[in-house]
């Protein structure tokens, strides 16, 4: 038995000694680097055609296409800020956070003195939760409201609570440049423009 076991292993040694012998075959990773040249040779060629789209002035992008949206059609119709936090307030009291027990309520005013309030809406898997701005804004532009002028977003926390980044994109693309108003249950915190919290957005200026 002690000799089979040594023939078995010097031909598992002879055959690790042929292998080695071989030409190394290349790796998978050294394949596609060295099979990639033409495609990233293209690829840097039409990087250098953008570039030089822009240099020649015809990118569609300019520092124009970043200026905030006039709203010249919206009157203010409440010069105070305590009825739109009220509402947002007491929309937070509708808010389905039993996941984060965070709740927030939003009020969205229109052109007309008219305010659409939301709360937000959370799911089991997070990613289907709905934000209380966006809550309120579809809930506005489902009952045919087009101009908005400001917008309350109220938590029970000590700093401002701002809009996530997908609410400020729906809100810019459908509000303009609004004005966002933060507060606590007991206080307006911060009072801003949209623009300021989403300075260089993408909207359909860009899809001309």
């Amino acid at each position: 038995m002690a000799a089979s076991d040594d023939r078995w292993i010097r031909e598992r040694r002879q055959k690790s000694k042929d292998r080695r012998a071989r030409p190394e075959r290349r790796s998978g990773a050294d394949r596609r680097l060295e099979d990639r040249g033409p495609a990233e040779a293209e690829r840097r060629s039409e990087e250098d055609r953008r570039q030089g789209d822009r240099r020649s002035g015809q990118d569609r992008r300019n520092e124009a296409a970043w200026q905030p949206i006039a709203l010249d059609a919206a009157v203010v119709t409440i010069s105070d800020d305590s009825a739109l936090v009220a509402a947002a307030i007491d929309a937070r009291e509708f808010a389905h956070a039993r996941f984060s027990r965070f709740k927030v309520g939003a009020a969205l005013e229109t052109d007309t003195g008219e305010v659409m309030t939301g709360c937000n809406i959370e799911n089991a898997t997070y990613g289907l939760t709905m934000c209380a701005e966006r809550v309120a804004l579809y809930k506005a532009l489902s009952e045919g409201k087009e101009i908005f002028t400001r917008i309350a977003v109220v938590a029970d926390t000590g700093d401002p609570t701002p809009p996530c980044g997908s609410c400020r994109q729906l809100l810019w693309e459908y509000c303009g440049d609004v004005e966002v108003i933060l507060a606590n249950l007991s206080e307006v915190k911060r009072r801003l423009r949209l623009s300021q919290l989403l300075p260089l957005p993408f909207d359909a200026r860009l899809l001309e």
